[in-house]
């Protein structure tokens, strides 16, 4: 692990303009549906691995470059975060080869800058196609479009309905039907050669492995919901499916599990980095997990709306690519003045830390 500090926050702050990024966005979107409308697809990193092109759980070859491999969690329209891991993977970048990207998804929602976070990855896919990788998380992939309005499956959807608040502003929906057309085709889970898994939520759950030793069908719609929803029990050994919500949560044993299920369908797994869980600390190995590891990896500046605990300001953390190990943890320390002045915290959340005293 690495604890980040010395950076160029004035330029960070800088890069983190709402206004100059919504001042760009009508090249944004427009290079961005021009990039979608290719024949062949965009051309994402990864895109050149898939099996078909409707291929959403990719078993990557083996990387033929040298270029460095990042790989950013849960974002939920923090700006602040966002430009921050661009500026360390500046920093740390000192080889000939571009840096590599992976996002893991959940871009909007909980309030925040979603759009402005939405086309600063735009802006990064643009750039370098072949560079840049998007999972899609829980929130990007209930959002949808039904011809008349933005709808959400997931609470909460502020996303959504800041969309439905502009539809007369034509760029915004614009930029909201490239992100329900982009999450739609993005991966829901990577295999890696070296047995790292790269996911948003987790794994199929155990009531589908029979199924899959069947028909060794990856992308079945149940297994690649699991890879977005599931989430991942710190101490629990094994997990019972709930099919009535998509927020099953799995246990150590059954990760064990689909790594012995791996391995009998070609697809061996020692180890996952993941998001959709908002720990405190931003990020998490469990000790329970020890047999095949799980780093659980967030860039989340502050406390989100509904995060019921623990301090306003967070350490935010993204982690790089470290072949047959977890990856690298950086954790980056955001003054705390720039925190604030990008997030003020609530005033009732104000009254009653003063009051935890008593």
């Amino acid at each position: 692990m690495r604890d980040v500090r010395d950076l160029d926050w004035v330029a960070i702050q800088n890069k983190a303009d709402s206004a100059a990024i919504r001042a760009r966005m009508h090249h944004t979107v427009d290079a961005m549906e021009t990039l979608l409308d290719r024949a062949g697809g965009g051309g994402l990193l990864f895109d050149a691995d898939r099996a078909t092109t409707e291929d959403r759980a990719i078993q990557l070859r083996q990387r033929t470059t040298a270029a460095p491999l990042w790989i950013i969690g849960d974002l939920h329209g923090d700006l602040l975060a966002l430009e921050t891991a661009l500026a360390v993977i500046d920093a740390e970048s000192t080889g000939p080869d571009r840096p590599q990207l992976i996002f893991l998804g959940d871009l909007v929602d909980d309030e925040g800058y979603g759009l402005e976070v939405l086309l600063r990855v735009f802006e990064l896919v643009l750039q370098s196609p072949s560079d840049v990788c998007v999972i899609a998380g829980n929130h990007d992939e209930a959002l949808a479009y039904n011809g008349v309005h933005f709808t959400s499956s997931v609470a909460p959807a502020d996303f959504a309905e800041f969309l439905n608040t502009n539809l007369a502003h034509e760029w915004i929906v614009r930029a909201g039907k490239l992100a329900v057309r982009l999450f739609a085709q993005v991966p829901r889970a990577l295999f890696f050669p070296d047995g790292l898994l790269v996911v948003h939520g987790g794994f199929p759950l155990v009531d589908l492995h029979s199924r899959l030793q069947e028909t060794r069908d990856w992308n079945d719609p149940a297994c690649l919901s699991d890879f977005v929803w599931t989430r991942c029990h710190p101490t629990a050994r094994r997990k019972m499916p709930n099919r009535f919500s998509r927020g099953s949560q799995f246990g150590h044993e059954d990760f064990a599990a689909f790594c012995e299920l791996g391995v009998q369908l070609g697809r061996p797994v020692t180890h996952m980095v993941r998001g959709h869980d908002h720990v405190e600390d931003r990020y998490a190995i469990h000790p329970a997990y020890a047999r095949h590891p799980v780093l659980t990896t967030v860039a989340l500046s502050h406390r989100l709306p509904r995060e019921a605990f623990g301090p306003h300001r967070r350490v935010p953390t993204l982690a790089r690519y470290v072949e047959d190990a977890l990856p690298q943890v950086y954790r980056m320390h955001i003054p705390d003045a720039l925190i604030d002045e990008m997030y003020p915290e609530p005033a009732e959340a104000i009254g009653e830390d003063a009051e935890a005293p008593r």
